[in-house]
């Protein structure tokens, strides 16, 4: 992650775009593996991967790309938090951590107006927690 940011300073946005997508890859690959007591920082791994990702899409343009990054780490919050087979300290850290993604969503909305992918996004998050079903695909 942190060569991705060097990169983005150094208006290097193919090499940010680039570290950014491991460390997201590395988020995973920890949320899949979680490590004893670290639950909320895999979790915020995974969500400020997401969000440098959306940052640098929207940088170059790519408005419907850092959209779909924001949407990404909600549902995927919301995901793990309903997931009964997780551990619970990960339920729990992607609740919480699921309050940033949704005022991610609010704020691309405020600042860039409607988009149809966020609206589904929070339509999903809304009837998945108020029912406790899983997100559909």
């Amino acid at each position: 992650m942190r060569a991705a940011v060097a990169a983005s300073h150094a208006a290097q946005p193919l090499a940010a775009l680039d570290g950014c997508q491991r460390a997201l890859q590395i988020a995973r690959r920890l949320i899949e593996r979680l490590p004893e007591g670290r639950a909320s920082d895999c979790v915020a791994a995974l969500v400020v991967s997401h969000h440098n990702l959306a940052d640098l899409e929207l940088g170059r343009g790519g408005t419907d790309r850092a959209v779909a990054h924001l949407c990404d780490a909600h549902e995927a919050l919301l995901e793990l938090f309903l997931d009964t087979t997780r551990d619970p300290s990960l339920q729990q850290a992607a609740l919480r951590h699921s309050g940033e993604t949704h005022v991610a969503l609010l704020s691309y909305i405020a600042t860039h107006g409607p988009h149809p992918l966020i609206a589904r996004t929070l339509e999903l998050g809304e009837r998945a927690l108020s029912a406790g079903d899983p997100l559909p695909h």
